[in-house]
């Protein structure tokens, strides 16, 4: 019989004891054991396993859990003996920032002194014993005390450290899981700047100068840029999604999940839930699945977008919605399925995320909503330039979250956006023009951020149409932009995928210019003029789509009004 799933069970201990579903990662604390890094900093994706990883390699080690290697029996870990012998022998702090979600920095640096707080009540014991000078304790008092000044808070862990080392006798193993959250919550809500000061001086003292620390693990979703929190930290052993350490310590591989789904009778599903939640890459060990929606699949048995649904992707939607154009065409040919190309860098520096191309998708790969086709290494590249990472969303279940993430941004003029699909569809031209305007109104803001609406490609300036009608109408057409047919390249074009029921549609936008041209009429007229003078509809032609059932329209543009012919 099949063992229960246990969801959003993050306690190793209870896992085991209840005997839910587990996929042995065990073998995660040999490998890190045995690297010998001082301080380890590991970026995954949410929900990737990353917590109950550490959860599991503090069960291991602490002298809390001394005596309890029932835990690992059976598990890939409790064959070395070596290892044994290690179990419940080190004092561990474990703490996690991953519920540090305020909107400002007072209340975040509440948060994190709180959970400061509860270390320093946990090791109470400290207090009273003969370990601890009067110095020791006033200090102690003063972190459990109403006001706590910076330089305390930031110390307090390398405090902690040395009294536990007093106490013990032994070096202390400090796990600070998903670190970066308060970083990211900080970017998008604008006190990044403060946080910043206050979280380099503590990992400072923390992992840098702290003389008790015997091994240190750190998880994430991002590698936050060296030159903002991590300066000081030559100690760090940095592991990214590019990196072949711990590749198959987080996720599940092919194997494990095929396994499970035999095991939960599901065999027949497997090529549906690879479709879905397969598709991680982490260094060079492809066909890594989202652990999290497989565990709801064998729960459920049931597909749906169980990851994407976990978080409110904000920083995401930020990042999309106040992206310059050339982010909104990339993104576009990521919806449908095609790659792109970019350089990456795997240091994210959150005050570079305005507008910057790498940073963006940079940030979008660590966390896990991108995955690297292919890259090219430095030796295959001119000296002095970046390599190129072909670069494709990660799978189906993430396809679907950025979809329903822009009919999102489309929410408030919902109604009347569909009437301009239904409009279109029928070629009612009257109620094309008058649903656009209002749509313009509504969510003009959202796509183009600049002062001149025309940029470097006028036709191209309403980007969020063309999202928009890819959300709505791609189960009905078949939707380009930006091809070649003819003798140019058309801005939008939708090939029925039933011609014998739908009309083919080819849409050219224009910016009016006043200098050139009178009314917006003309302008209109020049979008369809070109239509035919660059012979757009060649391509569906040769597809034996006949002239009478190909519809072209024309669409000017100044500021917010919107003509259509």
């Amino acid at each position: 019989m099949a063992k229960t799933v246990g969801i959003g069970i993050q306690n190793f201990d209870k896992i085991i004891e209840n005997q839910y579903f587990y996929i042995d990662k065990t073998s995660f604390i040999k490998e890190w054991w045995e690297s010998g890094d001082d301080v380890t900093l590991i970026t995954r994706p949410r929900r990737f396993g990353k917590t109950l990883n550490m959860s599991m390699v503090e069960e291991f080690f602490s002298i809390d859990y001394a005596k309890r290697g029932d835990l690992f029996q059976g598990l890939s870990i409790w064959k070395e003996e070596k290892f044994r012998k290690m179990q419940g022998t080190y004092p561990v702090i474990s703490l996690s920032f991953a519920r540090i979600k305020e909107t400002n920095y007072d209340d975040t640096r509440e948060r994190i002194l709180q959970i400061i707080r509860n270390l320093y009540i946990k090791f109470s014991f400290l207090k009273d014993s003969a370990v601890l000078e009067k110095a020791d304790k006033a200090y102690f008092d003063r972190i459990l005390g109403d006001k706590v000044s910076n330089p305390d808070l930031t110390a307090a862990i390398y405090q902690l450290s040395g009294y536990l080392y007093r106490y013990y006798g032994k070096k202390v193993i400090i796990l600070l899981d998903e670190y970066d959250t308060p970083m990211q919550e900080a970017y998008v809500d604008g006190f990044l700047d403060e946080l910043v000061g206050f979280t380099r001086s503590m990992f400072n003292s923390t992992f840098k100068t702290n003389p008790w620390l015997e091994r240190a693990i750190m998880t994430g979703i991002t590698r936050v840029s060296k030159e903002s929190i991590f300066s000081d930290l030559n100690n760090l052993k940095v592991v990214t999604t590019t990196s072949e350490e711990y590749a198959e310590s987080f996720g599940f591989t092919e194997k494990e999940v095929f396994d499970a789904l035999d095991e939960y009778g599901l065999s027949e599903k497997k090529q549906e839930v690879k479709l879905w939640y397969d598709g991680f890459i982490f260094g060079k060990h492809k066909d890594i699945y989202n652990p999290w929606s497989i565990l709801n699949y064998l729960d459920t048995g049931k597909l749906a977008t169980y990851w994407a649904n976990t978080s409110s992707n904000s920083l995401a939607n930020k990042l999309l919605q106040e992206g310059n154009r050339r982010i909104k065409e990339k993104f576009e040919i990521l919806l449908r399925g095609e790659s792109i190309q970019s350089p990456i860098d795997e240091q994210i520096a959150y005050n570079q995320l305005n507008g910057s191309e790498r940073s963006i998708w940079s940030l979008f790969l660590a966390s896990g909503y991108l995955k690297v086709l292919f890259y090219e290494s430095y030796l295959d590249i001119p000296t002095g330039t970046q390599p190129q990472y072909e670069l494709a969303l990660t799978n189906f279940e993430v396809r679907l979250m950025f979809q329903n993430m822009i009919s999102n941004w489309f929410s408030d003029a919902q109604t009347d956006y569909n009437d301009f699909v239904q409009a279109l569809l029928i070629g009612d031209l009257k109620a094309m023009n008058a649903y656009m305007n209002r749509v313009a109104l509504n969510t003009f803001s959202y796509f183009d951020t600049g002062k001149r609406p025309s940029g470097e490609e006028p036709e191209r300036f309403y980007h969020g149409f063309v999202l928009g009608l890819i959300v709505d109408l791609q189960n009905r057409y078949v939707i380009t932009s930006n091809r070649e047919s003819g003798f140019g390249r058309y801005d939008v074009m939708l090939e029925p995928r039933n011609s014998q029921k739908d009309d083919a549609i080819l849409l050219e936008f224009k910016i009016y210019d006043p200098d050139s041209e009178k009314t917006m009429k003309d302008t209109v007229q020049e979008a369809l003029a070109q239509i035919e003078r660059k012979q757009y509809a060649a391509q569906l032609i040769n597809r034996g789509i006949s002239k009478d059932h190909i519809r072209s329209y024309g669409f000017a543009f100044q500021g917010k009004h919107v003509l259509i012919g």
